[in-house]
């Protein structure tokens, strides 16, 4: 029989363009101490630091950390094994493309960007700016 696992609900990343490690830290599930061990094994995370070397994370470290968390905590990857599987082109652009936001059952979700119907409108202008 197969284990299935429970995916944890976390709750909306706000519209901000910088959260400390505490609000991070709240958004993913994870401690603040795992968020800046996970520094040194993610190469991909690297908050900004300013004064004091306090780090502010921007929202595409959020889903990436999002992504971490789901690879080690809810898939079952080592470090290692989560590292290698986000070094793949395909994982990356995967992650910033298409963000990993979960809303609750009863909230709003805004409408996913259709990426295919706008490259096809970008070619078409591009055509027309060329002739």
């Amino acid at each position: 029989m197969p284990e299935q696992t429970l995916k944890v609900q976390l709750p909306p990343i706000p519209a901000k363009r910088y959260f400390t490690i505490g609000e991070v830290s709240e958004l993913c599930g994870v401690k603040p101490h795992v968020l800046r061990y996970w520094e040194q094994e993610f190469t991909q995370l690297k908050p900004v630091k300013r004064r004091g070397n306090r780090r502010y994370y921007q929202h595409h470290e959020v889903l990436l950390i999002r992504r971490i968390r789901e690879l080690l905590y809810e898939q079952g990857f080592t470090i290692s094994g989560a590292r290698n599987r986000l070094d793949d082109h395909h994982e990356i652009a995967e992650t910033q493309a298409a963000p990993a936001v979960r809303a609750a059952p009863n909230q709003a979700v805004a409408p996913a960007v259709d990426l295919a119907a706008l490259r096809s409108e970008l070619r078409d202008l591009l055509q027309l700016l060329r002739a």
